[in-house]
């Protein structure tokens, strides 16, 4: 982690000292049929997954290439999250349908789950496993779930009204390095082993684009790149350069930082 974040901080400041980065790769593509690209996110191989507010989910590789398309995306309402966590298998949530829709590589539809048949009638977030199974936050409920394919319930926290004193409203779930993380804004990050059990409550909060990275939470404040190591209670944070810091989106990779700004994505390698 300390090589990853020292490569990262001074490519920052590289892309801090020159606003015409000519490393920076652009995605022409972005602009998908002179429609608006309202959300993207990548996964660990590099690929970019862009959703236009014409309904379209495409995949591109790290130079730009369209892979495939998914067209399918208004069949349950507006998309809510995407989690590309596992490139063979990407997940998208429709809030509104409670219903959870799997996509393979290619961007075929494999499965779909409906939260609702699982009892669950309040969910507002979702993640994939690391076993490939999913876990969903029931809020009605306020126990974190693990289900799978089938909406099947393999296990549950306790209530978590009974060990808190507020409930958290997650807007993220993140399976990373042998824990679960919830993340809400308002009230900041819960860490759970894989058994349910609580492992700590930080007041981690107002962080965009939340990454989980070898047990590090970094993400945006503000203007700031903020990392915080839980173990060692170190938050860092560093000035982000100016052609980051009014993005609509930035996802924070091991190829680089992939930043979302006036409809076109570009990704900005570490120098």
């Amino acid at each position: 982690m300390r090589v990853f974040f020292f490569i990262l901080c001074f490519g920052l400041a590289l892309c801090a000292q020159s606003q015409t980065d000519t490393g920076k790769i652009i995605l022409p593509s972005a602009k998908m049929y002179g429609d608006k690209v309202s959300y993207f996110t990548a996964d660990n191989l590099g690929n970019i997954y862009v959703l236009a507010s014409a309904g379209l989910l495409k995949k591109y590789d790290s130079n730009g290439d369209s892979l495939n398309v998914y067209n399918n995306v208004r069949r349950y309402g507006a998309l809510y999250t995407i989690d590309a966590t596992n490139p063979m298998k990407l997940l998208l949530y429709h809030k509104s349908f409670s219903t959870i829709v799997m996509l393979d590589r290619y961007m075929n539809s494999v499965n779909t789950i409906d939260l609702r048949k699982a009892g669950i009638f309040q969910a507002k977030a979702v993640g994939l496993s690391n076993d490939n199974n999913v876990w969903v936050f029931d809020e009605q409920s306020s126990k974190l779930k693990k289900i799978n394919e089938n909406g099947e319930l393999l296990s549950e926290t306790t209530d978590l009204r009974q060990v808190l004193d507020e409930v958290p409203s997650p807007e993220k779930i993140l399976d990373r390095d042998g824990f679960v993380y919830l993340y809400d804004p308002a009230r900041g990050v819960y860490i759970f082993d894989y058994y349910g059990v609580l492992k700590n409550e930080l007041h981690f909060t107002g962080i965009s684009d939340i990454q989980v990275i070898n047990k590090a939470i970094v993400g945006r404040k503000q203007h700031n790149f903020v990392r915080y190591m839980p173990d060692t209670i170190d938050l860092q944070e560093h000035i982000l350069p100016r052609v980051i810091q009014n993005a609509q989106k930035i996802c924070i990779m091991p190829q680089g930082i992939y930043v979302l700004e006036n409809e076109n994505i570009t990704l900005h390698p570490y120098q």
